[in-house]
């Protein structure tokens, strides 16, 4: 059961006089697990891994959300040091190892799955917990946890409110390369645990043509089985324009059959613009929250924030949330994985034992070419997001 927390601290107003609501709250991080122990009285050490030599924008991006969060807490004193991985495992080991030899009691980061991987099992017979910025739950468990948004995460919200709106039967539709092969099976997970039936699957070659090949099969699975949404996992730089243009003209109509996104549909902001994604559905971060802290961002540092940038604050708060309870096990996996889990600048989200995380996500559409939000994101773990 999720219970909401006296906050750790709030943030300070923007300059534009907006506030954000996303600081972090956690409760009873519970007993000792794997991580080390520290003194809260003092300055705690956190290594930011950051491939700086390889994309320095969005390096930049993640440090200063990350000093962003740090002035958030107040009582909590964090001795950040940011490390370059040139986002590359090798590089990533090495610093990791050295983090830890300077001191660090935690590694947020890095990005990239295979130097997260690399980084967490450098530095595993030292006891020390990793927060990556990945969202790849193939490397998450042991002392790994990512914190990038999840497919189980997002097909198991989608899923959940297809149920809840009387869908009985989806045919999944995705992309035959391994992005696409991991949101297949996301979303058949999703399924297999609800009220709604994989009424099929159908997959495509990424390409045009692969594209063009597929539709007759997916008008078939559809007729045959009576299936009443279509679950694809195509992405907006992808096939979703040419799916959504291809399958009304096949006859699979969207009045009839919701097609539902595994991506975000609302980015580019252009994609808004297509006939054949109108009154789709799809997730997003808690839409005020995560505008809010762009606004802040923006306010701070005179430019928007990368994308993912938001994952780095999460970390460094999650971290000063657990710390500001003065216990020398907050940095152990019991203490990261409580389930109250901690509010982050796109809403709720907690760390799992496996290493992967859930986050608290809102469902929208599209109508007239503007997203609207039709399923708030919940504000707790006993939600009806959950």
């Amino acid at each position: 059961m999720f219970t909401v927390c006296k906050p750790v601290s709030k943030l300070a107003k923007a300059a534009a006089a907006l506030t954000i609501a996303a600081f972090l709250s956690a409760c009873e991080p519970g007993g000792l697990g794997g991580g080390p122990s520290i003194n809260t009285s003092n300055p705690v050490p956190v290594a930011l891994l950051v491939p700086r030599s390889g994309d320095a924008a969005l390096a930049q991006s993640l440090e200063n959300a990350a000093r962003l969060a740090m002035t958030d807490l107040p009582n909590v004193k964090i001795d950040l040091r940011v490390y370059d991985t040139a986002g590359n495992p090798t590089t990533a080991t090495a610093v990791a190892q050295q983090a830890v030899a300077e001191g660090a009691k935690i590694i947020v980061g890095p990005v990239y799955a295979q130097a997260a991987n690399a980084a967490g099992l450098a530095v595993l017979n030292k006891n020390i917990n990793v927060l990556s910025f990945s969202n790849n739950t193939s490397i998450a468990g042991g002392n790994v946890f990512v914190l990038g948004p999840t497919f189980d995460n997002t097909a198991n919200r989608l899923v959940n409110y297809a149920g809840r709106q009387g869908k009985t039967n989806t045919v999944i539709l995705h992309s035959n390369d391994a992005a696409g092969q991991l949101g297949r099976s996301a979303i058949a997970n999703a399924l297999a645990n609800s009220r709604v039936n994989n009424a099929g699957t159908v997959g495509y070659d990424r390409s045009q043509q692969g594209v063009i090949n597929s539709v007759p099969a997916v008008k078939a699975t559809v007729d045959s089985t009576g299936a009443d949404s279509i679950f694809m996992t195509a992405t907006t730089a992808g096939a979703l324009p040419l799916f959504t243009q291809l399958l009304p003209e096949a006859g699979v109509s969207p009045a009839t059959t919701q097609f539902i996104g595994l991506t975000r549909w609302d980015i580019p902001p252009q994609t808004l613009e297509l006939p054949g994604v109108q009154g789709g559905w799809f997730a997003l971060p808690d839409p005020s929250k995560a505008q809010a802290y762009r606004q802040r961002y923006n306010a701070t540092y005179g430019e928007a924030p990368h994308p993912i940038s938001g994952l780095a604050y999460d970390g460094i708060a999650a971290i000063g949330a657990l710390v500001s309870q003065g216990k020398s096990d907050a940095l152990t996996a019991a203490a990261l994985t409580q389930n109250a889990g901690f509010q982050g600048v796109g809403g709720i989200f907690r760390l799992r034992p496996n290493g992967t995380n859930e986050r608290g996500l809102a469902v929208a559409t599209i109508q007239n070419k503007q997203v609207v939000v039709i399923d708030p994101a919940p504000q707790s773990f006993s939600g009806a997001g959950f």
